[in-house]
């Protein structure tokens, strides 16, 4: 039994510490690669649920706002307008 709790104490910050390792390393190649980094053609707005299979949304792209919905069968177009003046 001691040896179990002696394992555990030593295995499981090591373990810990490898978690850490892999998701730091993730963050240095993403941004080497350039994912997720400079300026984006496209941007969530604002969502919202309907129900469990349907989310509405509105993504601004290239100056124009577009309300898509999004279910299992995937994404469809519901309206356009122009982009409203962001508040930043």
């Amino acid at each position: 039994m001691l040896w179990y709790v002696v394992k555990l104490l030593v295995l499981l910050p090591l373990i810990a510490a490898m978690v850490w390792g892999c998701l730091r390393l993730a963050k240095m190649v993403q941004a080497r690669a350039g994912i997720g980094a400079g300026s984006k053609s496209i941007r969530i707005v604002e969502t919202t649920m309907l129900s469990p299979t349907l989310k509405l949304a509105v993504i601004e792209f290239h100056g124009r706002e577009i309300l898509v919905s999004a279910s299992r069968n995937g994404l469809t177009r519901l309206a356009e307008a122009p982009a409203r003046e962001r508040a930043e």
